[in-house]
């Protein structure tokens, strides 16, 4: 068995311990809001309780945004984020997508400046994608959902 798991590039390190990992699930929890979740917070009216914040430049808030997500370019949160956002409500940032560490840099910024603050996994990418509403310069627009990404609307199948 050890000589297979030598060979196995999945197993070459072995798995945490089951409390260690725990502890990290539930801290990346902490950390990270699902797509699905938010839209779900987002769409079942009142006050879903955080703000969401696209980091993203004007150009591609132009091309699609979050409804009633808050515009502040990662730039741009030392000087505005203290206007645009309540210190005591919670914020979730995304920019365009996995590929983009955007979400992450804006997160950092918020975090620094004292704000409560969770990246959204996926980004607008994935917004759209799983076939949420979303805003354009244009009006509303809305993607059929990629069955790859949400095979079921509004539910991520996991």
């Amino acid at each position: 068995m050890i000589h297979i798991a030598a060979e196995n590039p999945v197993l070459r390190v072995a798995p945490a311990a089951p409390a260690q990992a725990a502890a990290y699930f539930r801290a990346s929890l902490a950390f990270h809001a699902d797509v699905s979740d938010v839209a779900a917070a987002l769409a079942a009216g009142g006050d879903p309780g955080f703000v969401v914040v696209d980091s993203r430049s004007t150009e591609s808030w132009d091309q699609g945004r979050i409804p009633g997500a808050v515009h502040l370019p990662t730039a741009l949160i030392p000087e505005q984020a203290a206007r645009l956002l309540d210190r005591d409500v919670p914020v979730v940032t995304y920019c365009w997508g996995p590929g983009c560490n955007g979400a992450t840099r804006a997160a950092l910024a918020l975090a620094e400046l004292g704000y409560r603050v969770k990246e959204l996994l996926g980004g607008f990418e994935y917004w759209a994608r799983e076939g949420f509403p979303y805003e354009t310069w244009q009006g509303p627009a809305r993607r059929d959902a990629d069955p790859l990404t949400a095979p079921v609307a509004g539910e991520c199948g996991c």
